[in-house]
C-alpha cells in the first residue's frame, strides 16, 4: 500500500461529512468545526487530488461523478473503522438492537411474538423501526431488516424467513358470499394500500386495470390496513401469511393469489461477525419462523 497517495485524513473526514449531509453547515456541526473550515478542507482535498469533487455551478454544492465515487468509498471505509473500534472496545454491544421492518409485518407477525423474546432476553434494548422504506444497514445504524421480496440484496446477506405469496383479499360484506368477482371486476371496487408502498398499484398495472379503476386508492398506516379490509372498506394486496387466519375464519375472502413461490420475508443483515444481541435476535426469530410453518 502506497501511503503517499492518501490525502490528509482531516480533509477526507470533512468530505465524508459533507457527502453524508450535503450541507457544509451541517457537516461542520457533525464534526464540531465551522462551515468555513469544512469549505477549506474540501478545496484542499480537490487540490491534493487535482480532481473536481464538487459542482459549484448551481445555488448549492453538488457532488460530481468523481465525488460520488469517493463518497461511497469513504462511507464504507469509515464505517468499517468505526465498527472495528466499537468491536475491540465493546462499545457497540451497549447500543440498542435496531430493527427495520415493514409496518404490516411488525403489527401482524413480529409484535405479537415479542413478549417471548423479551422473556428470553430481558436485558436487551430494542429499537423497532416500522417503515416501508428500504433502509441502509450500517454499524452505527440499522442492525437487521425484515423485508419482503425474492432477493438477493447486493452487498448483504439475506435468508428466507417466512415464505408466503401475495394475495388479493376483501371482506364478504364488500364482495359477497357467492362466487368471487371476475379478476377484471376488481377494478370496480374500492382499494386500500399500506402507506408508502405500491403493491396494489403494481398489481393493478400488471393486470391492466389501473386506468379502469373507478375508485381512488386510500393509503393507510400498515397497522390499520387489515382492520380496514376486515371492515369492508376496500380490497387489499398483502402477504398471505398475515391473512391466513382471517381467510380460514371467513372474515376475508381470497380473490387472487400471485404464483410466485420464491417470494417471502427475508432476514437481511450485513456480512461479518454478529454482535451478541443481534445473534440472540437472529437465533430467536429463526426459531419463531420455523414454528410458524
Amino acid at each position: 500500500m502506497d501511503w503517499r497517495h492518501l490525502p490528509p485524513l482531516s480533509a477526507l473526514r470533512a468530505f465524508a461529512a459533507f457527502a453524508q449531509t450535503r450541507n457544509v453547515v451541517a457537516a461542520g456541526e457533525a464534526l464540531g468545526v465551522s462551515h468555513a473550515a469544512i469549505s477549506q478542507q474540501l478545496r484542499a482535498l480537490e487540490a491534493h487530488l487535482d480532481v473536481a469533487l464538487l459542482d459549484r455551478s448551481g445555488r448549492g454544492l453538488q457532488l460530481t461523478d468523481a465525488g460520488e465515487t469517493l463518497a461511497k468509498a469513504l462511507h464504507a471505509g469509515f464505517a468499517a473503522m468505526i465498527e472495528a473500534a466499537q468491536e475491540i472496545t465493546g462499545a457497540r454491544d451497549d447500543k440498542p438492537l435496531h430493527i427495520s421492518v415493514t409496518p404490516t409485518f411488525a403489527a401482524s407477525w413480529l409484535m405479537p411474538r415479542m413478549p417471548k423474546f423479551r422473556a428470553r432476553h430481558p436485558e436487551v434494548d430494542l429499537m423497532i423501526d416500522p417503515t416501508p422504506e428500504i433502509v441502509a444497514l450500517s454499524s452505527d445504524g440499522i442492525d437487521v431488516a425484515l423485508r419482503y421480496g425474492v432477493g438477493p440484496w447486493p452487498g448483504l446477506e439475506a435468508e428466507m424467513l417466512l415464505r408466503s405469496p401475495m394475495v388479493v383479499v376483501a371482506a364478504p360484506c364488500l364482495v359477497g358470499d357467492g362466487p368471487g368477482p371476475d379478476i377484471n371486476a376488481l377494478a370496480d371496487l374500492p382499494w386500500l394500500e399500506e402507506f408508502g408502498t405500491s403493491e396494489s398499484t403494481r398489481w393493478l398495472d400488471r393486470h391492466g386495470m389501473s386506468g379502469a379503476r373507478k375508485h381512488g386508492m386510500v393509503q393507510v398506516p400498515g397497522n390499520l390496513l387489515l382492520d380496514g379490509a376486515r371492515d369492508g372498506q376496500g380490497v387489499i394486496v398483502t402477504v398471505r401469511e398475515f391473512v391466513a387466519r382471517d381467510i380460514a375464519a371467513g372474515r376475508l375472502r381470497e380473490l387472487h393469489i400471485e404464483p410466485d413461490d420464491d417470494a417471502g420475508y427475508h432476514l437481511v443483515k450485513r456480512s461479518g461477525v454478529m454482535r451478541p444481541v443481534l445473534k440472540s435476535f437472529v437465533t430467536w426469530i429463526r426459531r419463531e419462523a420455523r414454528e410458524a410453518v
